[in-house]
């Protein structure tokens, strides 16, 4: 769930003085009002010189938590949504869509784990190509790394593309080009920013069908979310959590795919493992292990999480480099 510092913008009366007054009783994102005594927090607010204006703040950070809860849908409903709504987008790698029986879902998160120079970037770049340009649709990039390669995004378009006249062709590659839009973030609040005008756009987008959001990429997740994670105690957990609550909602309400990358760390037995901990393994719907030996061009994907597969499964791909 949102930092509160993400909230201003669209709710005025959560302003720095209620985000102060929020902060000195440990509460800095609407998941820690969820797990802090209102009671306590109002009378603590009753004490204040501008009491009345804090528990209009507090009463309206409820009515936030209130409306982000979903109505129960029953299994038949269930069904008829993703039937109805969640298509495949193609990834641009036959054996990877063959491995996940068709690509990447909308309306659910896809995350690629792997370590540095596995191929997760060139996979991003690869599907951003490739929505483009088979699918019609917008992509939104996030880059973390200056990791994106406009170059490289023409060439795999090039690929995919099946225009034989190069004028057909030329046009049509540049409307694919100019319908990925790239962001360069380097801290969170920056992608939380981002996030919510996307949300923005994306709800004043339903009456436009002709050029949707299909896709959106983080590139990388994990190098957002490392440095809070891991010195702010509860407050960098509840950060990692906002921010896979956001990407998921994004992706369930709009009926985007959404696909991030992770690094890897050391586990037990000199085992790599995906970073970001326990408590980030729940948020993605699938994850992918990204593994290549240094100088090949053929990479290992195998399946960590699925909801409708089993571990372990896994393809190869060719990955070149330019």
């Amino acid at each position: 769930m949102a930092p509160l510092k993400s909230l201003e913008r669209q709710y005025p009366i959560i302003d720095s003085d209620f985000q102060n007054f929020c902060a000195s009783h440990f509460i800095f994102s609407v998941e820690d009002f969820l797990i802090h005594d209102l009671y306590e927090l109002t009378a603590w607010a009753e004490q204040h010189p501008t009491s009345e204006r804090l528990k209009e703040g507090i009463t309206q950070v409820l009515g936030i938590i209130d409306n982000l809860h979903q109505p129960w849908l029953n299994g038949m409903e269930l069904l008829e949504d993703a039937l109805r709504n969640k298509h495949f987008l193609s990834t641009g790698f036959e054996g990877l869509d063959l491995l996940l029986r068709g690509g990447m879902r909308e309306g659910q998160l896809t995350e690629l784990v792997g370590p540095s120079s596995s191929g997760k970037t060139q996979c991003c770049l690869k599907a951003a190509a490739n929505v483009a340009v088979k699918h019609m649709g917008r992509v939104v990039y996030l880059d973390t790394g200056n990791a994106f390669s406009p170059q490289r995004i023409a060439h795999f378009m090039e690929q995919v593309s099946d225009l034989h006249f190069k004028q057909a062709k030329d046009k049509n590659l540049q409307k694919a080009m100019s319908s990925i839009v790239c962001h360069s973030v380097f801290d969170i609040f920056a992608m939380f920013d981002l996030l919510f005008q996307l949300e923005c756009d994306l709800r004043s987008q339903i009456d436009n069908k002709d050029y949707l959001v299909r896709l959106l990429i983080v590139d990388s997740i994990s190098s957002l979310i490392t440095p809070v994670h891991g010195g702010i105690g509860s407050q960098g957990r509840a950060l990692m959590i906002s921010a896979g609550y956001l990407l998921k909602k994004l992706a369930h309400e709009h009926n985007i795919a959404v696909l991030v990358t992770n690094h890897t760390v050391g586990g037990d037995g000199g085992f790599c493992k995906p970073a970001l901990g326990e408590n980030w393994k729940s948020i993605p719907h699938v994850r992918l292990l990204l593994s290549r030996n240094h100088g090949s061009s053929i990479c290992s994907v195998s399946i960590l999480k699925h909801p409708a597969m089993a571990s372990g499964k896994a393809t190869e791909l060719v990955i070149l480099e330019f």
